[in-house]
């Protein structure tokens, strides 16, 4: 008998192995396969988790510069809140009544500011400026934010203020760029109201910033207007919010003279001062503009200053200048309308009044004016045949 030199395996045990094996290479290729959907499935959670994790962008500014009390209070409570991305970009000093005022011809010093969880930068520009020069891509490094706040301005905005307001110029340009945007102001009370008012003030208006932010990424936020929100002189205190019309509340401005340029605020020359006496004050700089001397007058006589500023040349001989200082006052409003923006809060609601980029005429202003431009090119070409 001859052996063989090679064992031969029963087929069914082939058969077996053959089945053992396949079994283990399809479970190896479901192992490879499970592992790749984990993997992409946790970078599916990794890339929704950043999207949670990226913030709406608010920018804030201030017509009453980036180190005033408004501002600060606003962006501590933005930030606290951890809801947002909070940026600064606002005037470094006070621009108050800037007005929708930009500066051409002259170069804007940027400087970063220390201001605890927002990225800010103060600008030698208006509100105005500050809201351009963010939205331009220059500065950060994004051009469009979720909403733009100016604000919380000392003093209401309400009235005819809007046009004078640097507040309200940062949230129109905002608007002109088409960035939805508030204006906030608190209703300052002289001798009655404290620093410590703006945080409430900030407090009360973050229920209506967290509902404008939800509804623009929901597009759904007013389109074609700005928000322009008064806060009443007690926040804590406050009715509720209010929508209200634009009024045509006016302060009445008034200019006093005074006595010396580098005088405070609120520093004036009575009648009888400013008559009969004239200063005439010469210097070869600021620091040597303090020289004096009497002049005679003719009649009657105001105070007048000449001054040499540093590095300009000194003014003529004789040259008569005269310093001003305008303050506004208060005017006491009879219109009946509760509706109005200054009645509200005068009422103690916050009001919140849509403002819109174009002021129309209303049509009798319109028919008004075109039946006089008619009648009057008319009588111009009679008069000139």
């Amino acid at each position: 008998m001859t052996s063989a030199k090679h064992s031969v395996l029963p087929p069914s045990l082939v058969s077996n192995l053959q089945d053992v094996l396949m079994n283990r290479r399809s479970g190896k290729n479901g192992e490879e396969s499970k592992a790749e959907v984990e993997v992409e499935r946790a970078a599916e959670t990794a890339v929704e988790r950043e999207k949670q994790e990226e913030k709406p962008i608010v920018l804030v500014t201030s017509g009453d510069g980036i180190e005033s009390p408004g501002l600060t209070a606003l962006v501590d409570v933005l930030v606290r809140g951890g809801r947002y991305d909070v940026h600064v970009c606002a005037p470094e000093t006070d621009k108050s009544l800037s007005g929708h005022s930009l500066t051409l011809k002259e170069t804007v010093s940027v400087s970063s500011v220390e201001i605890n969880g927002a990225t800010a930068y103060g600008v030698s520009g208006t509100p105005a400026d500050c809201i351009s020069l963010a939205l331009s891509g220059s500065l950060f490094p994004w051009s469009k934010p979720s909403l733009v706040i100016s604000g919380i301005n000392k003093g209401s905005s309400y009235g005819h203020q809007i046009f004078y307001s640097g507040s309200v110029a940062g949230a129109r340009e905002a608007l002109l760029s088409g960035v939805p945007s508030l204006s906030i102001s608190f209703n300052w009370k002289k001798d009655e109201s404290h620093e410590s008012d703006f945080k409430e003030a900030a407090n009360v208006c973050l229920p209506l910033i967290n509902a404008a932010i939800r509804d623009i990424e929901k597009g759904v936020f007013p389109k074609g207007c700005l928000l322009n929100i008064e806060v009443p002189s007690c926040p804590s205190k406050h009715k509720g919010f209010k929508i209200t019309k634009h009024s045509q509340q006016r302060p009445i401005p008034t200019w006093q003279a005074v006595t010396s340029s580098r005088f405070p605020a609120g520093h004036f020359m009575s009648n009888q001062q400013s008559l009969g006496i004239q200063l005439a004050q010469l210097g070869r700089d600021a620091s040597a503009a303090g020289a004096a001397r009497r002049l005679n007058a003719q009649k009657k006589t105001v105070e007048i200053e000449s001054v040499a500023e540093h590095g300009k040349p000194e003014p003529e001989r004789g040259t008569v200048r005269k310093h001003f200082r305008l303050e506004f006052v208060e005017k006491e409003q009879v219109d009946g309308e509760e509706n109005l923006d200054f009645r509200a809060v005068e009422n103690g609601f916050i009001s919140v009044t849509p403002l819109e980029l174009l002021v129309q005429c209303e049509p009798e202003t319109q028919t008004s004016a075109s039946e006089w431009l008619a009648a009057a090119l008319v009588a111009d070409v009679v008069q000139a045949s």
